[in-house]
């Protein structure tokens, strides 16, 4: 017979509890709020968990869901089945998640991917630089870039990301695309 790892057993026990959480609980616990441009959007450029490096000018033109989480972040875990849901909404645009995990290994993002069998972009802030470079204080925090690679608005904490307030908000940017 087959052991179960101890890590493996956690990591069971953390997605039950995660399972209980989006059974009985809301997701909602933030609201997309409009962001004031006072500066420049922060670079980003990171390697995906293939190896490919990515960067917020690949993605020019099209509106961009940048998702700051970890794994140690229960609301994170939490609103990831909504981002993946979103994702698949909006499958026929031109639009693009990347889900930044912050200083956690390859290892760990790869469980999580699939043990929350989500499909869009993980890359990997391994030393924190990016996080840092976006002033990232709270899990999650998401933003959502507009096509001409501006900050359009931001979402401190869990969202729920297939609402169809959010797929408006994403709809009106697209309808602004140049």
């Amino acid at each position: 017979m087959k052991t179960i790892s101890r890590q493996r057993i956690a990591a069971i026990i953390h997605c039950l509890i995660i399972g209980i959480v989006m059974g009985t609980a809301s997701v909602r616990a933030a609201e997309l709020e409009e962001y004031p441009i006072v500066t420049a959007t922060p670079p980003l450029a990171l390697e995906d968990l293939g190896g490919n490096r990515h960067t917020l000018a690949d993605y020019r033109g099209k509106v961009v869901l940048v998702n700051f989480w970890a794994s140690w972040c229960s609301p994170c875990l939490v609103e990831m089945p909504g981002i993946q849901r979103l994702k698949q909404a909006m499958a026929d645009t031109p639009f693009a998640i990347l889900a930044v995990n912050s200083k956690e290994s390859k290892s760990v993002i790869w469980r999580f991917r699939n043990l929350l069998r989500v499909n869009f972009t993980l890359l990997m802030d391994t030393d924190g630089a990016a996080t840092k470079d976006w002033d990232v204080q709270i899990y999650p925090t998401s933003y959502l870039i507009g096509p001409n690679g501006d900050i359009r608005f931001v979402a401190y904490g869990a969202m729920d990301w297939d609402s169809e307030e959010v797929m408006q908000v994403i709809d009106e940017l697209l309808s602004k695309s140049p």
